[in-house]
């Protein structure tokens, strides 16, 4: 195993053997750098701002790069990253990327799966929220203002130790996540069913917009509030921060996490068709993840779930709604909210701090691809055995369906942007994971998703097939022409009948189009 030390080696010659592909011309580089100056920020701005020149430019660009797909000799890099300090940076370069015609990129955390919050075709400036990671608590406990910068890891920590364990907040279940994308997609975890998504529990808002003015709730406006809660806030403007509703939890909640490859006496695919029977109508305080893999021509199914409450009342509940999984007492893990966080990421109970959730940059990267679909009507159970058999053909893939109900069957689709509630039993994410560059792990393992993605056809949503703005597709479409019928395509799978509101809003807020990226809500242009 190689030293620390000489990986960061290894990794720093690395970067310095990628080349800066697709250079903006010099005189580019330097009347941004110019001008951003030139708008004089309450905070001097140099030392904020990257070209390609700096020798840290491609370290700050490769920290919150989550898909190594998107960072090689290919990729066209920014013309400059500027990692905004202070809310005057995020005008000066609006301002400064209008007047010179460069597109924008919004990034908070980097998990944009497909990359779009740092790649374009063409030239354009990276906005990097990492510096406005702020996070002040209500000394009542109720309410919290987080900055686009902050990782929910941070957010979860914070608002733990403040509150002595009595408050957390329903949102993802990695730490590494940015509250500024993360939330505007809509933001969901363990906890959804419970309390709905991060953006049912948004009160506020502060932003900048294409005229580079800043904004809250009341001076935005509620469509463009309505529009910032899950409809994708990069469509429209530059989020600041966002006032979050608190939630209580236990002092205790209970995790388990089983895995069956026939090894309970039940077959997968019958323990795969119990849960679809209770895993929406099931206690709201319970959550209970199925994850199905293969290996070796096998598939495995892993049932993890998070109960809020003690392991007495969730194995009661489990007996009666659930008895075929056999969950006993040494498979139920008591623990505080917050560890409860790490247990979600496999990490043993007691084996580290909570505060490795701080811990920004991955130990590693991955080359990636992640797709999504919603699942309406139950599956046969030859439905079931043959999508096991896809599974068990294409074993790069792995499927985590996540269920609904509960509070998110009882929020409309029309209240914030994002339209998936009432009628959906579960949600799939569709997840590859490679280790090694070049073209031939890359189509294996994208043919393979590609693959199962088209077997489930039969079973998911339809007219549209839907998919979740938070698991980015460019696959499902993109607008490389900033035309209406373009985003159409993908607008209706990600919004539904919600998507012509948006495109409103957009036309009203933004009508020069100046927030827009390979599959933002485009304008609609009067003919």
């Amino acid at each position: 195993m190689k030293s620390s030390t000489t990986q960061t080696l290894i990794f720093t010659v690395f970067l310095l053997l990628i080349p800066t592909s697709f250079a903006a011309p010099p005189k580019l580089k330097d009347s941004f750098t110019q001008c951003v100056t030139v708008f004089k920020p309450s905070v001097p701005i140099q030392n904020f701002t990257y070209t390609q020149q700096n020798p840290n430019f491609l370290t700050i660009l490769n920290n919150y790069v989550r898909n190594l797909r998107y960072f090689n000799g290919t990729t066209r890099k920014p013309v400059a990253i500027v990692a905004a300090a202070h809310f005057t940076h995020i005008q000066a370069t609006i301002n400064c990327a209008k007047k010179l015609g460069l597109q924008l990129r919004i990034r908070s955390g980097g998990h944009d799966y497909d990359g779009m919050s740092y790649l374009s075709t063409v030239d354009f400036v990276v906005l990097d929220m990492f510096n406005l990671r702020a996070i002040e608590i209500d000394p009542k406990l109720d309410t919290a203002w987080v900055q686009s910068g902050a990782t929910l890891g941070e957010i979860y920590y914070n608002v733990a130790n403040k509150s002595n364990n009595l408050r957390g907040f329903p949102a993802g279940i990695c730490p590494g996540l940015g509250a500024g994308g993360h939330f505007s997609g809509g933001g969901y975890g363990n906890m959804m069913r419970k309390y709905g998504l991060s953006i049912d529990n948004i009160i506020d808002a502060k932003i900048v917009d294409a005229n580079a003015r800043v904004l809250d709730r009341s001076s935005m406006g509620e469509d463009l509030f309505w529009a910032l809660r899950g409809g994708g806030a990069a469509s429209f403007c530059v989020v600041l921060a966002w006032k979050i509703k608190l939630v209580p939890v236990p002092e205790k909640v209970t995790v388990f996490n089983v895995e069956t490859i026939g090894n309970r006496g039940v077959i997968p695919t019958d323990l795969a068709a119990k849960w679809q029977e209770i895993a929406d109508k099931i206690d709201n305080d319970l959550f209970v993840r199925l994850t199905l893999s293969s290996s070796n021509k096998t598939v495995k199914a892993s049932f993890m779930g998070m109960y809020l409450g003690n392991s007495e009342k969730l194995l009661e509940i489990m007996n009666a709604k659930f008895p075929e999984l056999g969950l006993n007492k040494t498979e139920c893990i008591e623990m505080k909210w917050i560890d409860s966080v790490l247990f979600w990421l496999s990490i043993s109970p007691g084996t580290s701090p909570t505060s490795v959730m701080l811990n920004r940059i991955p130990q590693k990267q991955i080359y990636l691809k992640r797709k999504s679909d919603y699942v309406q009507k139950p599956i046969s159970k030859p439905g079931l055995e043959s999508i096991f058999k896809i599974l068990s053909e294409n074993e790069n893939v792995s499927m985590a369906w996540n269920p609904y109900g509960g509070r998110m069957s009882e929020i409309p689709a029309t209240e914030t942007a994002f339209p998936h509630r009432a009628g959906n039993m579960f949600k799939i994410q569709y997840s590859s994971n490679w280790f090694v560059p070049g073209e031939e792990a890359a189509s294996d393992c994208l043919s393979q998703t590609e693959r199962v993605f088209e077997a489930m056809s039969p079973y998911v949503s339809k007219n549209p097939r839907e998919a979740f703005l938070n698991y980015r597709d460019i696959d499902i479409g993109k607008n490389l022409n900033s035309t209406y019928e373009e985003g159409k395509v993908y607008g209706v799978k990600y919004f539904k009948n919600n998507f012509e509101r948006l495109v409103q809003v957009k036309t009203r807020v933004d009508p020069d189009n100046f927030f827009r990226y390979e599959q933002s809500i485009p304008v609609h242009v009067s003919r």
